[in-house]
């Protein structure tokens, strides 16, 4: 409630969901960006600790996850989709994950990973996944739909400043772009006054 009219945080919302759950949460982007993250029970594997530190699932896996289309739940340490490390199967044995796709707008947002070892996933913590990857999903149209405002002003800003100079202002302006060709670089404005 503390965070009313506030963008959702999504590590606090996964430290959240990983209290009262009891699981690894994974909040990933539709490019494998770890949004948010939370760790219940600690895997001891390399390859893991360097996914958390950077930040990052595996294309390969985070490409898999778009087959899934709804909420596939307790699935074991053979599922291609499981969160625990394949290499270490015999320790993870009781590992179960469960997958949420994040859908907002008709489109695929991401995908919250649910994993704990040895008891299965249950309809309320099921409900509260659901629940939460709504959440997640608004968060990130709110973002995108905040970006998209933010250019648009930009662009009326530059719309604003180009329709107030006077014709030779403009012109001015023209040849200083055609020298620059591209949209950055050094000129001197002099030389190029000298040429026109």
């Amino acid at each position: 409630q503390s965070a009313a009219g506030k963008p959702v945080n999504f590590r606090e919302m996964s430290d959240t969901m990983c209290e009262v759950i009891e699981a690894n949460v994974f909040v990933v982007s539709r490019r494998g960006k770890l949004l948010g993250y939370a760790i219940h029970q600690q895997i001891e594997n390399e390859r893991m600790k360097q996914m958390l530190a950077e930040r990052q699932f595996p294309e390969e896996y985070t490409q898999s996850l778009f087959n899934i289309t709804e909420t596939s739940s307790n699935l074991d340490v053979n599922s291609a989709y499981t969160a625990f490390p394949v290499e270490n199967r015999e320790l993870f044995g009781q590992g179960l994950t469960t997958i949420v796709p994040i859908v907002g707008g008709g489109e695929r947002l991401g995908t919250l990973v649910l994993a704990r070892l040895g008891q299965e996933f249950l309809d309320d913590d099921l409900i509260l996944a659901e629940y939460s990857s709504t959440v997640v999903g608004m968060e990130i149209l709110r973002e995108k739909a905040e970006e998209i405002e933010e250019e648009a002003r930009s662009k009326a800003v530059v719309q604003m400043a180009i329709s107030s100079l006077s014709y030779s202002e403009l012109e001015a302006i023209e040849h200083i772009f055609e020298e620059l060709n591209g949209t950055e670089g050094l000129l001197v404005a002099s030389k190029i006054a000298d040429r026109v």
